[in-house]
């Protein structure tokens, strides 16, 4: 029991994570570095692989990359700090400090080889057990749904960890545990759930290829995202969505440097398609270089390792097998280095985590009659899906609950190995998921629109409608998941779960069918038709976002929950998609709104129809241009982004949004807001790039109304906007 309420040891495992464009060979790298064999011909990676199938994933010590379950180094941890308690027991009677009776409760004997003494702690625990079932002082309710616990059953659940625990050496090794993410686009806005600040992420890019280049698919398709853009969509997601600041310095190669958390290795791969040894170095160089100038936010993040993998399976010569260990050598000790610096690997973890963790986890296959016995717990009391208040029942039943703020850091925490998934937005207290392999193959069945395995006309229109549209229905969703046998309440939390993440956004029907709608955008084929706009009057374009310096680049995961935002905001489904590009309708004002991604920014454009009758024109138009000045959309797309990037991008919460038109001159953003740039003359601005500087007209401001960045809105405020220039000019 002492070690139970006090005992605690350093955390000893990191999740290390390798990210990257699609077919680059992130599974090569990872099966040469965790020493597995290459494979001739290789599936993509679906989303993402954890540890728990080692086929593909590895937990491995940091000090030799030793191979290990994740379940094992748990319990080492748990026998480790009971044996220390032990230890400290029995010094304490050799120098004759205080009697066993004083410095531990009546039948808190911790005796291993004494079954009366293991009955007797399991009483004391018991009664332990029945203290702690009170609701907490936060408002979570805990109590137990068995409090009344046998002595024998917690005399069994002591003896699977005290089965192992005589002369057990003490073991300070770290692990990694590996997980391997799918590079395809339309992953992207599902890798959120499990990304994490605390975690390490190893960046693959293909060295054959320039960082401009579309990226190619394994059968030398060319799709519509250059590697510089799905580096991009990486990094941000990575850095950009991590609150934690912190800094840490690490020591390689006798250099020692200050990095910002979370920590990025960069590596390359397709080591056999470069001439020389030269030509790599300098293939790599101006690789870093790109990306540096495009993401110079982010590179206090990255250590480049100039590490080039050679993967091709059929290349199996002695100098290229010497070549890939040395390569694996090289980041296996990069990767120490990092580890045994990080801040996230001091912190001290108390033991009733770890026994959590071994609750949690998926059971061991073992006939023991202790592992048995925990697997049966598993069985009858974990779920795929959980709530909070049913994790803490669970705690409380085995005396490991210690009020609320130790629980959510404990899930936390177990959030960053990749252990469960906990998201906090999804219910009132949370929701946690167990079995995170179970969860990823619910959003790949849920996002996959390959091929449709149905002949039935009704199903393959449903497949057609969300590649089309980007909209699915609950059918849809219940034909997907038929094979998992959810029932109702499970399916609620899957869609609750989603939604939180903004994987996917509830509309309301189309029809009367009574069936709940989906907004799925990342859905879409990216060959979908772009919109005919030839009986339509289209403004010109208003630019909204940052500069470069503050958010580099905007990922497609917010872009599409400003899309699902403004669909909620505007509460119609009249939104037509294609790649990268929206259209919504907007009812009051009988006009359109186009929204678009271009990098760092978001570009809106509105449109209405063309009339041949010049009185319904002029209707028409003032109707439009009144709605624009009166309900604003830009200033609602505007407010939405904004949101988005403090919530979902932390370290640029404090970043300033801005309007932006484009140069007639050199083609580059000039923002709005700065009032020395705008000349008397409503639509005349001064270019902010250096390099140009000269005056342009631009409709942008017209079709937008704004005068000095601010809205139009009535003759007064552009008189007194021209006043503010004049004293400007003097």
């Amino acid at each position: 029991m002492q070690a139970l309420q006090q005992g605690s040891c350093k955390n000893k495992v990191i999740r290390a994570m390798f990210a990257g464009p699609e077919c680059v060979g992130k599974s090569s790298i990872m099966r040469v570095f965790t020493q597995q064999q290459l494979a001739i011909v290789q599936d993509p990676t679906q989303i993402a692989d954890q540890s728990d199938k080692m086929v593909y994933l590895k937990v491995y010590k940091i000090k030799d990359r030793t191979t290990y379950d994740i379940r094992r180094i748990w319990d080492n941890n748990v026998q480790q700090i009971v044996q220390k308690t032990h230890d400290t027991q029995i010094n304490s009677q050799q120098i004759g400090m205080e009697s066993q009776s004083a410095v531990w409760s009546t039948g808190r004997h911790l005796l291993i080889n004494d079954q009366h003494a293991i009955i007797q702690s399991a009483a004391v625990y018991q009664d332990n057990v029945a203290s702690t079932t009170s609701p907490d002082a936060d408002g979570l309710a805990v109590q137990s749904t068995d409090s009344n616990m046998s002595v024998e059953r917690c005399r069994e659940f002591f003896q699977y960890y005290y089965q192992t625990l005589i002369n057990k050496t003490t073991d300070d090794s770290q692990y990694a545990k590996i997980w391997d993410f799918g590079g395809q686009s339309i992953y992207h806005v599902t890798h959120q759930p499990f990304l994490s600040g605390n975690s390490m992420y190893i960046l693959v890019f293909n060295i054959e290829q320039n960082i401009d280049d579309n990226v190619l698919t394994r059968d030398g398709q060319s799709l519509n995202i250059t590697y510089l853009q799905s580096m991009q969509e990486w990094l941000t997601s990575i850095i950009g969505g991590n609150a934690n600041q912190a800094k840490m310095t690490a020591t390689i190669d006798n250099d020692k440097v200050e990095y910002s958390l979370p920590i990025v290795i960069l590596v390359a791969s397709h080591g056999d398609c470069i001439t020389s040894e030269q030509d790599g170095i300098d293939r790599f160089t101006e690789f870093e270089r790109q990306l540096r100038a495009a993401m110079p936010r982010y590179k206090s993040n990255i250590y480049s390792s100039r590490i080039i993998f050679n993967c091709n399976p059929d290349d199996i010569s002695i100098t290229t097998l010497a070549d890939r260990e040395r390569c694996s050598l090289r980041l296996h000790e990069i990767m120490k280095s990092f580890v045994q610096s990080l801040p996230f690997m001091c912190n001290d973890i108390p033991i009733r985590w770890y026994i959590m963790a071994t609750l949690l986890h998926k059971p061991l296959d073992s006939s023991n009659d202790e592992v048995v016995f925990i697997n049966g717990i598993r069985d009858t009391r974990v779920h795929k899906i959980m709530t909070i208040q049913e994790i803490a029942s669970l705690a409380t039943e085995f005396g490991l609950y210690e009020g609320q703020d130790e629980l959510l850091a404990m899930l936390s925490y177990l959030h960053d190995l990749g252990e469960v998934i906990f998201c906090r937005q999804a219910d009132a207290y949370g929701i946690i998921v167990t079995d995170v392999d179970w969860l990823l193959r619910i959003f790949r069945a849920i996002i996959q629109l390959h091929n449709c395995p149905s002949g039935s006309f009704e199903i393959q229109s449903l497949y057609d409608k969300a590649s089309l549209t980007g909209k699915i229905s609950t059918k849809y969703i219940d034909y997907v998941l038929e094979p998992y046998n959810l029932n109702d309440e499970t399916k609620t939390s899957i869609i609750k779960l989603m939604e939180s993440y903004d994987i996917l956004c509830t509309i309301k029907s189309e029809s009367d069918d009574g069936e709940s709608h989906y907004f799925v955008p990342y859905l879409l084929r990216p060959d979908v038709k772009v919109f005919d706009l030839q009986r339509y009057h289209v403004s010109k374009i208003l630019y909204i976002g940052y500069e470069r310096d503050d958010v580099p680049y905007i990922p497609d995961g917010i872009y599409y929950c400003l899309l699902s935002s403004c669909l909620k905001e505007w509460n119609n489904t009249k939104v037509e998609l294609y790649y990268q590009c929206a259209k919504f309708y907007l009812t009051s004002g009988r006009h359109y709104i186009i929204i678009k991604k271009d990098n760092s920014h978001i570009a809106l454009q509105y449109c209405y129809q063309k009339s041949d009758n010049p009185v319904t024109a002029k209707s028409i138009k003032s109707k439009v241009e009144t709605s624009i000045h009166a309900d604003r959309p830009h200033e609602t797309v505007k407010q939405k982004l904004s949101l988005l990037i403090k919530e979902r991008m932390p370290r640029f919460k404090k970043s300033t949004i801005r309007n932006y038109v484009r140069c007639n001159e050199c083609g580059k953003l000039t923002f709005l807001e700065n009032s020395n740039n705008v000349s008397r003359n409503d639509n005349l601005i001064q270019c902010e790039n250096a390099n140009c500087n000269m005056i342009f007209e631009s409709e942008s401001i017209t079709d937008w109304m704004f005068v000095n960045g601010e809205y139009k809105n009535d003759t007064q405020h552009v008189e007194q906007a021209i006043s503010n220039l004049e004293v400007n000019d003097e």
